[in-house]
């Protein structure tokens, strides 16, 4: 992906960020593509609103599809609502992935052909990375007493 279309598609994910947030009232300060030697995860959010997403697979490099883009930023998005992975955010989640779908935003399904007509084979389908059902889930655990301790900027990823 040269900068040209990675630019169109973060201007893509901001236009589609800007309808969410107005449906949902939320405010990001900025959102920016992750840097490429970031492997660890898919999307972070900063406490001061910052969201990075990553737009290529880490060990392939290839482009991500834009419905794992929008899952992604969709989790990030939620983060300025719920700064934790607790059962009101996963609820916020799957309502703001929920919002997305019917506004044809999210769009998972069925592997799409690349420009080159070739299938991508070895790709999860996208319905993997929705959430799991609210009485599905496991009960999150107590909350230590008192609050926590930060050191610096505040931060989560996906897969904390």
């Amino acid at each position: 992906m040269d900068r040209r279309a990675a630019r169109e598609l973060l201007t893509r994910l901001e236009r589609d960020a800007r309808r969410i947030c107005a449906r949902f009232d939320l405010r990001y300060r900025v959102l920016e593509a992750e840097r490429a030697n970031v492997k660890a995860r898919y999307g972070i959010c900063y406490s001061d609103g910052t969201i990075k997403i990553r737009l290529r697979h880490a060990t392939t490099g290839q482009p991500l599809k834009y419905s794992s883009l929008v899952s992604t930023l969709c989790h990030e998005l939620a983060h300025l609502r719920h700064f934790n992975h607790g059962p009101r955010f996963q609820d916020f989640y799957a309502r703001l992935l929920a919002w997305s779908r019917r506004e044809g935003i999210y769009r998972p399904g069925p592997e799409h052909r690349l420009a080159t007509g070739k299938d991508m084979p070895g790709r999860l389908p996208a319905t993997a990375w929705l959430p799991l059902a609210p009485s599905a889930q496991a009960p999150a655990p107590p909350a230590p007493p008192g609050p926590p301790a930060t050191t610096g900027p505040q931060q989560l990823d996906l897969f904390s």
